[in-house]
């Protein structure tokens, strides 16, 4: 569950604009705070990553997700981490992303800075082992994401170097929406009160 509710929100924010980026590809997974069992017949070997991206299996709703039966796990998770799930995000799941289910790209992010310095970093394996990812210009690029992470104060933002901007968030969306309606209603209105002029004019010249 999330920590706070700066974490549930951030969580909610990078799924939804992960669910975005990859809407039209079928066979890229996106989601977070969902059972992943990893062990057959074992309910109790199971973790839910915050966010979580997977290539190469289908795209639809589950209750739960199956490694075994999906045929992989996760290539990319991001934890929200926080001073009471820094042991746990820092030995057991990474040690589990590591070692059990292979995490191709392991995230960390410390909305607050309470423990982690600095408040995000990245893993990538490498030979079965993870190596931390170095910075580029500021941000913490994802091979398998073709994106950077990036720390924007209590925000952790996705970055698409190939365009130079962040990815947009839904509210983002939303509020380039409205105002791209705002300005057409307005045009509109200005239209309407043009064409009304004219009609006086010709009126008055008849």
């Amino acid at each position: 569950m999330a920590e706070t509710d700066w974490h549930r929100i951030l969580m909610t924010v990078l799924i939804e604009t992960l669910e975005a980026r990859y809407t039209k590809r079928k066979m890229v997974y996106v989601s977070g705070n969902l059972l992943i069992f990893y062990e057959q017949g074992n309910k109790r070997k199971h973790v839910a990553p915050d966010v979580f991206v997977v290539k190469g299996v289908k795209k639809h709703r589950r209750p739960n997700y199956l490694v075994w039966e999906e045929g992989k796990g996760p290539d990319v998770v991001i934890e929200l981490t926080s001073k009471t799930t820094r042991a746990e995000d820092q030995k057991k799941k990474y040690h589990l992303y590591q070692d059990v289910l292979q995490v191709k790209e392991y995230f960390l992010f410390d909305p607050y800075g309470d423990y982690l310095k600095p408040p995000l970093k990245g893993y990538r394996l490498v030979r079965e082992n993870y190596q931390p990812i170095p910075k580029l210009d500021g941000h913490l690029p994802s091979q398998v994401l073709d994106l950077h992470l990036e720390r924007d104060g209590k925000d952790l933002r996705l970055f698409d170097p190939s365009v130079g901007q962040w990815l947009p968030t839904t509210a983002e969306k939303l509020a380039v929406e409205s105002a791209a309606k705002q300005e057409a209603v307005a045009e509109n209105e200005r239209l309407r009160c043009e064409l009304e002029e004219l009609r006086r004019r010709l009126d008055h010249q008849s």
